[in-house]
């Protein structure tokens, strides 16, 4: 608002002062009428701005809209016109009174104009253009706020100014005041009534055009393709942050990667015969091909995988950054997405108006933030559970409505690196919170968005290759420098460590161990058992995880003796495929009829015949048979390695036999030609011992374990000992190993004993090794995991009430030491599931009419905490259902207790029908039969392996069924 001011000469009867000189001349007064009319729509405008950024502040709610940033356009638009002629009046106006004897007046007229010359150099300061860009915050602020508190200083120094010279017609002005008042708070009274809604569980309607897929738009209805795909939009100001993502797996999600668009023809083919249309494949669009599939194209059994524009798309910028809202951490891309709103002209071909667009994102970006950043969206290990978590429905393989798939949420939530497990074996200094601070690691940037995380002046992002294990997809569309990338990423994820040797081949022989410095002789024509670890370090959640039915993870194990072969088994024959007899860490997935799942194809997945798969902080006993030569004249080396290939051969085979011209290329391979797989083979973990043989006079230099830590490798060994857990044997060995690490003074030791204890029911010494493990304090062991297994303890003794103190204690307790490493094991479902059960169990114990209020109190407490694991952490958890289902209908609300039973029916495992499967399949394969076995051990011998000469050869071993999987 400005006031109206008198520019008419003074009266002739006013006497003029000597050297008196007009202000302002009749030439500047078409000048001044110019500025002030510039300044009032300026202020009308910049009164609106104002008022739509405080009501955000006042509320937490986003009102800007297209017609915000139209109306900032404006703003920016009249404050380059108002720059001209202000400087202009003002130049002109200060050389004509500059020798006015109204001192005060001069001096306002100078503070006034230097301080609107701050205000127009901040709004261009804040327009970022061309080289001059604020880029660290701190300086934007502080340039943001000289823009904004500036035209109250001026506003100040004007009426000062005035004052001090004519007089001002302030009927006028108030009059002016008045009329863009009502203007401006009838715009913002308007624009306040349409709110922008982020967090909006898409509309019912969508479940026509995507189910089975959980993936919803607000309104229910399709998104243009052409909103999705502004990949080179997001190109211009966050240059970074698309090369990363331009090599990402997220870019190749789609039919734009093969081994993929092989599988997704396979499963759309199978619906369409099956079906008469391929809506099951929705299934996996929803996360792999939003572009085709939100824009309404996917459905069309003729749309072109390949040729079509939105074929080739991938998980483009826009798909993850317009997603407005986590439904739930079922998986199966339950998430909404919007069709973001841009700024004028975002879409336009006009350089002019692309550059007039552009200029607007960089000087007003919090609209754009706010529309493709939210940070309790984003910024969750939630946000990544969408896609990184499913269930296969009963649409995609009309069999059950639901069985479990891959799942990275889960896994990562429970473990010790998530800070969200209270039972983990091993925990971090401080928890990883969000999946992001390991697959998003902060890299320098110049990019628009970069930030100073670290507070040192430097400015970065998060990368956006998203670096993992995918070093199979970046060599077929050779990448060499992203297969790099990846297995850097590898390193220091997972070890290998030879432990020990038993003497007589059986898993009961006496063991020598930890090998180094120490290591025995070997005796010639002798069976030994060779004991080695693997132990998953930095990882968040199960190796391997993902594609766990053809991720190829497997150990390679080679005995040499005076630079011959003397056992074998890991090793790759002619056609490049992995010895079957190989120790697999994977999951080997079966149809109904016990074939193996080995085309991806998630249509047909039944039930797995084992899981080798290692949780996070854990370990993994792997057993090999070791027979010397009866002759031997030189020290035996043994060396294991622990080696990755994406895929194996039979995938891949697979994916180039069903090839069609047109398709994107596979590197290295030529249609019609055999195809040999020739994906990288990464080496993650690495180990070797020598060992000197009786009766043979050689010198061996000394040895050392990689492995710094002696009480480490014994606890890793009984970790891996206590998970194997297949009979009394193993659990025994594990009670020694866990001894050993005691007697080195690790809480470690009485800690794990505890477990090894409750498993074998030993519950008067699982208390009293609970109670040793308590007292350590150099370090201390984590009150939280004591807590539960006390729990445990206390519960299987009958002790309930002290067991849902101990449950609780796990779960809820805020202690210093929780906070600084930023736990939180409220998340802990399976804790959940205990603690409700326990009081259950204790609401049981109160009998009788007259203890039913006491009785029902428990019951409601247990329903409390079984509401929170289905509501808020895991809705698809078998045993709050089944509990829900029972506390309902004790507490006399049936139809919950109906809802309940439904939904236990829906996730509860067939197990019988599981039994059928795994039978067919032992019959089929042998090495996948042996592998199954609860202990296996595995020759270093077999006739026939891969690159093992005859003469090492023995006979194959004998395989004997034992039983189910692992």
């Amino acid at each position: 608002m400005s006031a109206t001011i008198s520019t008419s000469p003074a009266p002739a009867s006013v006497p003029r002062p000597p050297g008196y000189v007009p202000a302002v001349g009749p030439r500047l007064k078409k000048l001044l009428l110019v500025v002030f009319s510039l300044l009032a729509m300026l202020g009308a405008n910049s009164l609106y701005l104002v008022a739509i950024t405080f009501q955000e502040w006042l509320s937490g709610l986003t009102y800007q809209n297209y017609f915000y940033q139209c109306m900032f356009l404006l703003h920016l638009a009249l404050g380059l016109l108002f720059l001209v002629p202000f400087v202009a009046f003002g130049i002109i106006h200060l050389v004509t009174a500059r020798n006015r004897r109204n001192r005060r007046a001069v001096r306002v007229g100078y503070m006034l104009f230097t301080t609107s010359i701050v205000v127009l150099a901040s709004g261009l300061a804040l327009m970022r253009i061309g080289s001059f860009d604020l880029k660290l915050p701190a300086a934007r602020s502080m340039v943001y706020w000289m823009h904004v508190i500036a035209p109250l200083a001026a506003g100040w120094l004007y009426w000062l100014h005035r004052l001090a010279g004519p007089r001002i017609k302030w009927r006028y002005g108030m009059a002016y005041g008045g009329v863009v008042g009502v203007v401006v708070a009838g715009m913002v009274g308007l624009h306040s009534q349409d709110p922008r809604k982020w967090h909006q569980v898409g509309s019912i309607e969508g479940e026509k055009y995507f189910e089975p897929s959980k993936i919803r738009t607000p309104t229910g209805k399709f998104i243009p393709a052409k909103t999705l795909m502004m990949d080179d939009y997001c190109l211009k100001c966050h240059e970074d942050a698309y090369k990363g993502w331009q090599h990402s797996s997220h870019r190749f999600s789609s039919f734009n990667n093969p081994a993929y668009l092989a599988s997704v023809r396979g499963t759309r083919e199978m619906a369409l015969k099956r079906d008469g249309n391929v809506k099951a494949s929705r299934w996996c669009a929803g996360c792999h091909d939003q572009v085709p599939f939100l824009s309404g194209a996917f459905d069309d059994p003729n749309f072109d995988v390949v040729k079509h524009p939105t074929s080739q798309a991938g998980i483009t910028c826009t798909v993850c950054h317009a997603i407005t809202h986590i439904n739930s951490t079922i998986g199966n891309a339950d998430f909404t997405i919007e069709e973001p709103q841009h700024y004028p002209f975002a879409f336009s071909d006009n350089p002019v108006l692309q550059f007039i667009n552009n200029q607007l994102v960089k000087a007003k970006p919090t609209f754009h933030k706010k529309t493709f950043l939210k940070p309790d969206v984003h910024r969750k290990s939630e946000f990544c559970s969408t896609c990184h978590k499913v269930h296969l429905p009963y649409a995609l393989n009309h069999y059950k409505e639901f069985l479990r798939g891959q799942n990275h949420y889960d896994s990562y939530l429970l473990s010790g690196v998530s800070g969200g497990g209270t039972r983990s074996f091993y925990y971090p200094p401080e928890a990883k919170t969000t999946c992001a601070e390991c697959h998003m690691p902060l890299a320098p940037s110049n990019d628009f968005g970069a930030k100073d995380f670290a507070k040192d002046g430097k400015l970065q992002i998060h990368g956006h290759l998203f670096p993992s294990a995918n070093t199979g997809l970046a060599h077929i569309l050779g990448n060499d420098d992203v297969v790099k990338a990846h297995q850097e990423f590898l390193k220091g994820n997972v070890r290998v460590d030879i432990f020990g040797v038993k003497e007589g081949g059986t898993i009961d022989g006496t063991l020598a161990a930890p090998l180094r410095p120490e290591v025995p002789h070997l005796k010639p024509g002798q069976k030994y058992l060779l004991e080695t670890v693997i132990r998953t370090l930095k990882l968040g959640h199960h190796f391997t995880q993902g594609t766990v039915d053809s991720n190829e993870v497997w150990m390679d194990v080679t005995v040499t003796s005076g630079g011959k072969v003397i056992g074998r088994n890991g090793g790759i024959d002619a056609a490049r495929e992995v010895d079957p007899w190989s120790h697999f860490v994977n999951v080997y997935m079966l149809d109904k009829d016990g074939n193996r799942i080995d085309r991806r194809n998630p249509e047909d997945i039944f039930t797995p015949l084992y899981n080798h798969q290692i949780p996070p902080g854990a370990a993994a006993v792997v057993h090999y048979e070791l027979i010397t030569p009866e002759q031997l004249s030189a020290p035996v080396t043994v060396e294991v390695k622990l080696q990755y290939r994406k895929f194996d051969k039979i995938y891949m085979a697979f994916v180039t036999n069903n090839a069609k011209p047109g398709d994107n290329p596979i590197r290295g391979y030529k249609p019609g030609e055999p195809y040999l797989n020739d994906l990288p083979i990464t080496t993650l973990a690495s180990d070797s011992v020598t060992f000197p043989v009786e009766g043979v006079a050689t010198e061996i230099e000394p040895q050392k374990s990689a492995i710094a830590d002696l009480w480490q490798r014994w606890n890793d060994y009984g970790i891996g000992l206590l998970l194997e857990g297949s009979g009394k044997t193993e659990l025994k060995q594990a009670e020694q190993a866990f001894l050993e690490v005691e007697r080195l003074e690790r809480f470690d030791g009485p800690l794990n004993l505890a477990r090894v204890y409750l498993a074998e029911g030993r519950l008067d010494e699982a208390v009293d090794a609970l109670n040793r493990a308590q007292r350590h304090d150099k370090p201390a062991a984590p009150p939280w995991t004591i807590a539960w297994f006390s729990g445990v303890a206390n519960k299987q003794q009958g002790h309930l009430d002290e067991a849902i103190k101990n449950f609780s204690s796990a779960l809820y307790d805020q202690t210093a030491e929780r906070q600084k490493r930023k736990f939180d094991f409220t998340k802990d479902y399976v804790a959940h599931d205990e603690l409700g059960q326990t009081l259950f169990e204790r609401g049981k114990q109160e009998r009788g009419e007259d203890r039913k209020q006491a009785r029902e109190k428990f019951f409601r407490e247990a329903v409390a905490e079984f509401e929170k694991v289905v509501h808020d952490l895991d809705s698809e958890d078998v045993m709050a259902h089944a509990n829900l289902a029972l506390l309902y209908k004790l507490l006399g609300d049936e139809s919950k207790a109906a809802e309940h039973r439904e939904q236990h029916a829906r996730y509860k495992p067939d197990d019988n029908a599981q039994d059928r499967a795994i039978n067919l399949a032992r019959q089929k394969s042998e090495a996948a039969n042996h592998a199954a076995e609860r202990l296996v051990i595995y020759s270093l011998h077999r006739t026939g392996a891969p690159e093992l000469p005859e003469a090492a050869a023995h006979e194959e071993p004998t395989v004997k069924q034992t039983g189910g999987g692992q």
